[in-house]
């Protein structure tokens, strides 16, 4: 039988692990350290009395027991933001309606696990979601269209009429494939990848983006492919096409033919991708809006941070 030892935050910092590969990533994914995963994995495979990974040079794999554990720890952790909730839930049947508007990125990562579990919570208020371009959403929230958004907040412009909160801050690292040379450079710059075949994400403000810390770097990248598509570029990424510089938020250790990617730390200045929630800063969040903006809140804080404390 498991004792007290182990923790919600185990469950997180194990999940970490197995979704990133590599011990220094889920540190960096959580805010932690290395040794605090470390001793968190360690603490989880003597209690229950299994090996949950595979130990390599460049990282970890899931044992098969560990497969079946991650399953049951999403579910828990899952759970856990529900209990949070729950005494926010003051009706079952509290009916509304109210319209959400989301970038691209937000709607194929974030908002569909948010979206089911607010259903469950809520049945009974109906969330109208759109997707739009970025300055669209930035338009329909002053034009009051919209009553928030979930988007990419580090390119919105009209900041007096908007109000913003961040849910998590994701760093950008070069994503690459798993044996490629660069792997073996312990300080890695902008001027290090700039030879490389780059590819270029252009959703929401990864381009502009992008291009805004090469320039800095007094650089460009060496650009031959543009997609819109996520999958495509973990494809061609792991397929040694070329390289890219994406959110960790985004990074999977395999593409969608089981390829390993890896991802390493780049010491030039590279800003964040920060998702939040953004809503006109004169009329506010209506009721149906505010528990939405609740539930956004406790998911982030259950999958960005180490404990319920507020912080991304």
């Amino acid at each position: 039988m498991l004792s007290m030892r182990v923790s919600l935050r185990q469950f997180r910092l194990f999940v970490a692990a197995a979704e990133t590969g590599q011990v220094s990533k889920a540190a960096a994914a959580l805010f932690t350290s290395q040794p605090v995963v470390t001793e968190a994995i360690k603490v989880l495979e003597a209690e229950i009395g299994v090996k949950l990974f595979h130990r390599h040079p460049k990282g970890m794999k899931l044992t098969y027991p560990g497969t079946i554990f991650l399953q049951h720890a999403r579910s828990v952790l899952a759970a856990a933001v529900d209990a949070m909730l729950a005494p926010q839930q003051v009706r079952h049947d509290m009916t509304g309606e109210f319209t959400v508007a989301c970038t691209h990125t937000v709607a194929g990562y974030f908002l569909p696990s948010i979206l089911s579990r607010f259903r469950r919570q809520f049945p009974g208020i109906v969330v109208n979601c759109v997707e739009l371009e970025r300055p669209e959403v930035e338009r329909c929230i002053i034009s009051g269209e919209v009553d928030l958004a979930m988007c990419l907040t580090s390119p919105l412009q009209e900041t007096e009429q908007i109000e913003v909160e961040v849910l998590a801050r994701s760093k950008r690292r070069l994503w690459l494939p798993a044996n490629h040379p660069l792997l073996d450079k312990r300080n890695l710059s902008l001027a290090d990848i700039q030879p490389e075949p780059y590819i270029m994400l252009t959703v929401d403000d990864a381009e502009e983006t992008s291009r805004g810390y090469w320039k800095a770097a007094g650089l460009q990248p060496n650009t031959v492919f543009r997609t819109s598509s996520i999958e495509a570029i973990r494809n061609m990424v792991s397929s040694g096409i070329g390289v890219t510089i994406l959110s960790d938020m985004l990074f999977r250790p395999w593409s969608l033919d089981g390829a390993r990617l890896a991802a390493m730390t780049v010491s030039d200045p590279i800003p964040s991708m920060d998702v939040g929630l953004a809503w006109r800063r004169d009329t506010g969040l209506g009721r149906d809006a505010k528990v939405f903006f609740d539930v956004c809140r406790s998911h982030f804080q259950n999958v960005a941070s180490i404990d319920y404390d507020g912080s991304a």
